[in-house]
């Protein structure tokens, strides 16, 4: 893998991942994807509110009940008597306290619980919203995107909004209403002890405020070196054949070992500025408690100031400070998953492919395979005209092949065929009918394709041919296989048809992907082949054996033949030669020879 390739699987680095770009209209399509989990977020924030109320409630009633044991000790202790706990003095206060931390510590529950479930929710609501969207998504939506980006989307942006929602967003209420409550009842308690906390929290803010930025910058850059040493040791495994070859051990060992020390040294930076900054913060604060602590101790030693009070404003000071520290970290996290939001809701909006007509037209039924291309035109962009004018006809049974150098356009005139792409002009007809009348799955289903990327999924053999046609028997598989020459290979497997193979197939030989591939499509038994340099990946006996059954399989059908090796389509019916997007020359083996143009340069120059 590429360093390009890895650094897209990487997602996106922090520094994008704050940007919005309409963060109302973003929020208001958000609250119109809750849907029908609004009662829940209700309860949610309920809960939250309950909590607060709870947690504020608790410290103030704290100091009734301090001051109340401590008047009593005191009076005790003036007596001459021990001191007890009677439920009229402190038992019935004490255990009205632990009622107020007990139900707070349910409603915090309540909320954690529902959120967890409703952030889950909205996310299998989302991901699924998304997966529906690429299956309405046009090939150029593929072409033009990487697949990192796309699965960032889809795992990435959707994790990150889930736990923003169960951690960030609660925590976020919460700081709010628990900062305003404290702060107040702080006011209430003292008004000078509060302006010195206040003071205090002023100064670590701006610490705060001036040292994410570095804090942020480091984190890139760690993130940075990651995807650049990922992306070499992959390359160096993969590759490490071609390394040996080259003799480049070295080489690749020193780049990989400079990009592990330029990881270390980042990682270094971003870890000491994560662990000294809050212990840096917390001491601050800590010598604010100091000051407070001092000042409120005259404040008991002149009697202004109750313990029970003292110790209840020490509690709204530890309520209040830690939610007041973090509140920037809480907007980041909130903010960023806001973008990861709108950037899934953008993949949603993508345009899509054009609907199916209402009332479509059927091919005919059995398909004869006539293909006609009149005056068809088209281009990936408007600006950008590859076809111009492309006309031709391919009969019933017959073997078209399509020649022409990288770019020529021949693979964009089979995805116009299977509609891959809309045309921009012209008819593409099928038996007669325009192909733009009938679904898209009526099309393809006309055809069978085999293409120069072998690509298998991930299950057993069995299931990988029969990809086409699910519900095909076992006897039909195996007929299929030998057609394309797979079965031997096949029965010398472990567990022969049962084999599991992984998506990249790493347990067969990538001769032995592609007779999968074609076994797959005598299966299907199509009226219509497109054959895309089919056998480019197997040796020379194996593709005579494939050309064998090619030869049968195309008996009677319809086929249109990619070629780069000219030797495999000098028995064709009709040889297309394409340069540039336009058909330049169209014959048969013989007639092109004999005309001396492009087709006999490129021939000649293949057995010259």
């Amino acid at each position: 893998m590429s360093e390009n390739q890895n650094q897209e699987t990487t997602g996106f680095l922090e520094e994008e991942a704050l940007k919005i770009r309409d963060a109302r209209s973003t929020l208001l399509r958000f609250f119109r994807s809750i849907g029908r989990q609004k009662v829940r977020l209700l309860i949610v924030l309920l809960s939250v509110a309950c909590y607060t109320a709870f947690n504020i409630a608790a410290p103030l009633y704290s100091a009734r009940v301090v001051d109340l044991i401590w008047n009593r000790v005191q009076e005790m202790w003036n007596k001459g008597q021990s001191f007890h706990i009677t439920w009229e003095y402190g038992g019935r206060q004490i255990f009205l306290l632990l009622l107020l931390y007990g139900t707070g510590a349910l409603f915090y529950v309540l909320q954690n619980f529902l959120m967890a479930s409703f952030a889950e929710r909205l996310s299998l609501q989302l991901r699924s919203e998304v997966g529906e969207k690429l299956q309405r998504l046009p090939l150029s939506f593929f072409d033009g995107h990487q697949p990192g980006q796309v699965m960032s989307h889809i795992t990435n942006d959707l994790d990150k909004m889930s736990e923003a929602l169960q951690t960030g967003m609660i925590r976020f209420f919460v700081a709010v209403g628990t900062v305003i409550g404290s702060i107040v009842m702080m006011f209430r308690f003292s008004v000078t002890l509060t302006l010195v906390f206040l003071f205090f929290t002023g100064i670590t803010l701006l610490l705060t405020r001036k040292l994410s930025h570095y804090t942020l910058q480091t984190a890139i850059r760690r993130q940075e070196a990651v995807g650049a040493l990922n992306g070499l040791v992959e390359e160096s495994y993969t590759g490490r054949a071609v390394i040996q070859a080259f003799q480049q051990e070295k080489e690749s060992l020193k780049k990989v070992t400079d990009a592990a020390n330029d990881l270390a040294k980042a990682s270094r930076d971003a870890d000491f500025l994560i662990s000294a900054i809050n212990p840096g913060i917390r001491m601050i604060n800590r010598f604010g408690m100091v000051v407070i602590t001092v000042l409120g101790g005259g404040m008991l030693l002149r009697g202004t100031m109750t313990p029970g009070v003292f110790q209840a404003f020490f509690q709204y000071i530890n309520q209040a400070g830690e939610p007041i520290t973090e509140l920037s970290y809480m907007l980041n996290s909130m903010q960023s998953a806001l973008a990861s939001v709108e950037r899934v809701y953008t993949l949603l909006d993508e345009e899509e492919i054009s609907s199916d007509p209402a009332d479509p037209a059927l091919p005919s039924d059995p398909v004869r395979g006539s293909v006609c291309f009149s005056h068809v035109r088209f281009g990936y962009t408007p600006e950008r005209i590859l076809m111009q004018d492309v006309s031709f006809e391919a009969r019933p049974g017959q073997k078209i092949a399509i020649v022409g150098s990288t770019g020529a356009g021949k693979t964009t005139l089979v995805n116009l065929l299977m509609r891959f792409y809309e045309t921009d002009g012209g008819q593409i007809l099928l038996d007669g009918q325009d192909t733009g009348s009938m679904t898209r799955a009526d099309l393809r289903g006309a055809f069978g394709m085999v293409l120069q990327d072998a690509w298998l999924f991930e299950g057993t053999i069995a299931e990988n041919i029969a990809y086409g046609r699910p519900d095909a028997s076992r006897e039909e598989i195996i007929a299929a296989a030998k057609a394309a020459r797979a079965d031997f290979f096949i029965r010398t497997l472990p567990h022969g048809y049962e084999t599991v193979l992984s998506n990249d197939a790493d347990n067969i030989s990538i001769g032995q992907r592609q007779l999968l591939t074609i076994a797959r499509v005598f299966l299907c038994d199509p009226k219509i082949l497109i054959l895309d340099e089919a056998t480019s990946s197997v040796d020379t006996r194996t593709e005579l054996e494939i050309g064998s059954a090619m030869q049968a399989l195309m008996q009677g059908r319809t086929s249109f033949v990619i070629a780069h090796r000219l030797s495999t389509i000098v028995d064709a019916d009709l040889i297309l030669v394409m340069q540039h997007g336009t058909i330049i020359e169209t014959g048969n083996h013989r007639e092109l020879l004999n005309a001396g143009g492009a087709y006999a340069r490129l021939y000649n120059s293949q057995f010259a």
